[in-house]
């Protein structure tokens, strides 16, 4: 019985264990201080060996989603073995793909050529080309890069459509708009959001966008950053205006910023809800509310040199603005007919 405690007990960090321990950490907590606010009888030893060294990794902060990201990376490659680890195989292998056959080709004639014995699937040579690659893109210390003989040399081999978002959705089980009350669907009670980021390739800085799915209210704010972190204090800055009673649901996209979930569900009250992987039309009035604040803003804005003044004033613009479905009244007009609460302009 004991032992079957103690299994039940160790599990590996998961993604949203990984985001506690990056705001955790941000903010000055010891390991020990950490392991405990994590709960689950986690070890202060647990904290240490996630977050031992890289500090002195790229930015020099601990990033949950990359680490997830590796650690994802590293359970998808354990117990494999190495690909044509037949001498044989390999040499043959590699001679064919350097006059220009395809591992298809080598895959047909490998047995004619050198008996029954040695039989290589064209997939294992697939894989053992892009084994030899690193996360870098760069071929891995002692590895040939042998990309470039293939018929279409792609630097990566991928699953049709598995791009960022899905490879999420894998790795975390997040609460799904499917399971969004059936009011916020129709629009008739006010306290149902959205929200998104928009990005700025001129820099790291970025503005979160917010909106009431019924009053078409409008919240805008600066992010210094896209981390986490800094989304989750955005969004339950701006919506510190608005009462509790209408602060029911948020609906956002499975973008990596979006995931300390649980931080603004505490801080807010809210239920938190993830749209499906490239399916914006599910949070449809974010999406319009984007185009309009990209008029002020074009694609190529550095919003770093956008002021808070700056984007106080297209807030201001955007909720004020008359409404055809309102008949002509505002989101502002709406919004205080409807609970009462007045913003400030």
């Amino acid at each position: 019985m004991k032992n079957h405690t103690h299994r039940e007990r160790f599990k590996h960090l998961d993604l949203n264990d990984r985001i506690q321990i990056e705001i955790q950490y941000s903010q000055g907590r010891s390991y020990e201080e950490i392991a405990k606010h994590l709960g689950s009888g986690r070890n202060k030893s647990t904290v240490f060996r996630e977050i031992r060294g890289r500090p002195n990794k790229g930015v020099g902060k601990y990033k949950a989603y990359t680490s997830h990201c590796e650690f994802m990376e590293k359970e998808k490659n354990r117990g494999k073995r190495e690909k044509l680890k037949n001498e044989v195989i390999r040499t043959y292998t590699k001679e064919k793909l350097r006059i220009g056959w395809s591992p298809e080709q080598v895959s047909l004639r490998i047995g004619i050529d050198l008996g029954k014995e040695y039989k290589i699937s064209y997939e294992a040579i697939y894989e053992y080309i892009y084994d030899q690659i690193g996360s870098n893109g760069k071929a891995k210390k002692g590895c040939e890069d042998l990309r470039k003989y293939l018929p279409r040399r792609h630097k990566r081999r991928s699953t049709k459509g598995a791009r960022t978002a899905q490879k999420m959705e894998r790795m975390e089980s997040l609460p799904s708009i499917e399971d969004r009350p059936i009011e916020a669907d129709k629009r008739k009670a006010v306290g149902h959001w959205e929200d998104d980021t928009m990005v700025s390739r001129q820099s790291p800085e970025r503005i979160k966008s917010i909106n009431e799915r019924v009053s078409g209210v409008v919240l805008l704010g600066k992010m210094k950053d896209g981390t986490a972190i800094e989304s989750s204090r955005v969004v339950c800055e701006r919506l510190k205006e608005i009462p509790s009673p209408y602060l029911k649901t948020l609906t956002r996209d499975r973008g990596s910023e979006n995931l300390d979930y649980k931080t603004v569900e505490e801080k807010t009250g809210m239920n938190i809800y993830f749209a499906h992987a490239y399916c914006s039309q599910e949070r449809g009035s974010n999406e319009n509310l984007n185009g309009l604040v990209r008029r002020f803003f074009p694609k190529k804005t550095d919003f770093a040199k956008v002021s808070d003044e700056e984007i106080q004033r297209v807030e201001y613009l955007l909720n004020t603005r008359p409404r055809k479905r309102f008949g002509g009244k505002t989101p502002l007009e709406v919004l205080f007919e409807r609970t009462g609460v007045a913003l400030k302009g």
